[in-house]
């Protein structure tokens, strides 16, 4: 694993100085803090930090091709380069090294773009031809990678694997996008189409884009997609075996390395997945890396521990406290736009601990979103029934007048809390997915945003981003609709984005088998009841785990990374969160109406509502703010 960044000038052949290649380079020395590389030419300048995995000898960045055509920088790994490698030197493609790199260069030699589709891994890169004069950048199906781009007005496109490596370039304009203040306070994240800066934006995951000098910068092309429709046919038990089989292909090949690759275990259905598939696939122990918490409402140890001692993993755990508030700067840093998922705190542990014995760490990420793991899609689906039972109008009259008539009740138990069922039951689907997965609704939103900040939307809605995709997704059922969006957007924007950050900000690779695409391919495949069935998500899954795994861990209640942030606002943090309505960048911002958000903190800390999460995501906007 690896950090990359460059330049290429589109509109002339100026040389970009040393020094600011060093500095964007020297800006992700975290990423990879075993070697460092820089290469440039008027108009190209390429700069590379290595986390050596494999070919540990060799593969040094910025790589050249043999004839020195091509030039490569390289973030991620290629777990079928091997393969790979057979068919072009069957072609006649020559290699000095057994690394991925290289393959990737021939690979675009042979094939162009057209080599996206037979590449199997996690990877952002960028090759210049100097041959074409031009620079082709590409980032993995699912966005397990990141990569940031920014065309600046004087003809320059800056890339980098973090916006820290952009920010290093001298005079980046760093105007807020007032749009990403709109997602952000939306979903929690600042979605892959845009960034927390107008002038710098992100290559979409299974997208890639050429530049040539003397164009414009184009518009990225997709090359994958992906359909849930029902496409294989026969008995359950008979699925369960293929599931499986291609989690078992899935898990090793992402074993392969030239250092120890070890896996976290939470103790829930998926890590212990990967655990189980593991210990069946390697000749030697296991190393299995768990956090625990102070506070037993909070801890999973010890489900993690009775999965170490089946499969006798050598097994490292490590207690922190549940009020582990302390990282928010640490995270700031690491994260540069504002990121307000608080799993983020124990992640970024779990890396922590995981990079005290091993340089690459397999996790257990994105089950839930390919095999209907979230409580949400459950709860989404039993309305769909009423919606689809019900004309709209009917809905719309009834449910929406009910929902703005029933009370918020945060702190009544959950059955008592009606209003968001109601609201969504008015709403179209795509409609209702969003008002399912937004952090601070539209209604917080519009009481929290000044006129300001709503003037300079110019309309821009949030909401549009998840019911747009919705609606256009390639799914035959309401389900695979909703699966698509979150692959789409929640995904690549939260879950993969905190696993990236996290990990590399301590020199951690991390893996997600289950990610493999030909796995996602397969499982958006199959009927819908086979992910989510009698209430039941990963029900496929789950079946076919049962002579790995005892049913304490199949079938007991999913808990996740949980941080107790309703409670800091109540105590430790509160009177940083007043702090905010005093002096603060959000406050000199203008974005935001600080007497409404006063009033919001206050009544969370008197515990008369709930409102953590929208208090965690200013915060985390403050941090943010403030290395910008």
């Amino acid at each position: 694993m690896c950090g990359i960044a460059g330049a290429f000038d589109r509109r002339d052949r100026r040389t970009l100085p040393p020094q600011v290649l060093d500095a964007m380079t020297d800006a992700l020395e975290h990423r990879g803090p075993d070697g460092r590389g820089t290469w440039s030419k008027p108009g190209i300048a390429l700069g590379h930090r290595r986390l050596s995995i494999i070919d540990l000898t060799h593969a040094t960045q910025p790589m050249p091709s043999m004839d020195a055509r091509f030039q490569i920088v390289f973030n991620g790994e290629m777990y079928n380069f091997r393969e790979l490698k057979a068919t072009l030197e069957a072609a006649g493609h020559q290699f000095r090294y057994d690394s991925d790199t290289e393959v990737l260069i021939e690979a675009y030699r042979a094939w162009g773009p057209d080599m996206l589709p037979r590449l199997r891994g996690m990877f952002a890169f960028a090759i210049w031809d100097e041959a074409e004069r031009s620079l082709f950048l590409a980032r993995d199906r699912f966005g397990v990678k990141p990569l940031y781009m920014a065309h600046l007005a004087d003809g320059r496109t800056l890339f980098g694997s973090e916006m820290k490596a952009l920010l290093a370039y001298p005079n980046l304009p760093t105007d807020i996008d007032p749009r990403a203040i709109e997602d952000y306070f939306a979903y929690g994240y600042v979605p892959d189409d845009k960034s927390i800066l107008k002038s710098v934006t992100k290559l979409p995951p299974a997208h890639h884009v050429t530049l040539k000098q003397g164009m414009d910068a184009p518009t990225p092309v997709r090359y994958w997609d992906l359909e849930f429709r029902p496409k294989h046919r026969g008995s359950s038990a008979r699925l369960a075996d293929e599931l499986i089989q291609r989690l078992e292909v899935a898990v090793g090949s992402r074993m392969v390395a030239d250092v120890e690759v070890a896996a976290f275990l939470s103790g829930g259905v998926d890590s212990s997945a990967v655990v189980a598939l593991m210990a069946g696939i390697s000749e030697r122990q296991i190393r299995s890396l768990s956090i625990g918490f102070d506070e037993g409402g909070f801890d999973e140890t010890s489900h993690a521990a009775g999965v170490a001692r089946r499969y006798a993993t050598e097994h490292h755990t490590r207690t922190v406290t549940a009020d582990d508030y302390g990282l928010i700067e640490t995270l700031g840093r690491a994260f540069d736009e504002p990121f307000a998922d608080a799993s983020a705190v124990p992640t970024y542990r779990v890396c922590e601990l995981a990079r005290e014995h091993v340089k690459v760490a397999l996790s257990g990420d994105g089950a839930d979103e390919a095999m209907a793991g979230y409580r949400r899609y459950r709860l989404f689906m039993n309305e769909q029934k009423i919606r689809g039972v019900l004309p709209a109008g009917l809905r719309r009259s009834v449910f929406g007048a009910m929902g703005r008539a029933y009370p918020k009740l945060d702190g009544a138990p959950r059955f008592l809390r009606a209003k968001t069922t109601l609201e969504a039951l008015a709403m179209a689907p795509g409609e209702a997915y969003y008002h399912a997965v937004s952090v601070t609704s539209d209604n917080a939103r519009a009481s929290l945003f000044s006129d300001r900040l709503k003037s300079s939307l110019g309309g821009y809605e949030a909401r549009h981003l998840y019911a747009d995709t919705f609606a256009a997704a390639p799914a035959s059922s309401a389900l695979g609709a909703a699966q698509y969006t979150d692959i789409r957007h929640y995904l690549p924007g939260d879950i993969l984005t905190k696993v990236d950050r996290t990990s590399m900000s301590v020199g951690l690779e991390a893996r997600e088998p289950l990610l493999d695409h030909e796995l996602v391919e397969w499982i958006a495949g199959l009927p819908p009841s086979k992910r989510l069935q009698g209430g039941e998500g990963k029900w496929l899954m789950k079946r076919s785990l049962k002579r790995h795994l005892p049913d304490d861990i199949l079938y007991r209640k999913k808990m996740g990374f949980v941080v107790p942030i309703e409670r800091w606002f109540r105590g430790a943090l509160a009177d940083r969160v007043a702090s905010l309505s005093r002096s603060s960048r959000v406050a000199d911002s203008g974005w935001f109406d600080m007497q409404n958000f006063s009033k919001l903190a206050a009544d969370h800390r008197s515990g008369k509502a709930e409102h953590s999460r929208t208090l965690w995501q200013m915060i985390m906007l403050e941090e943010s703010l403030r290395r910008l």
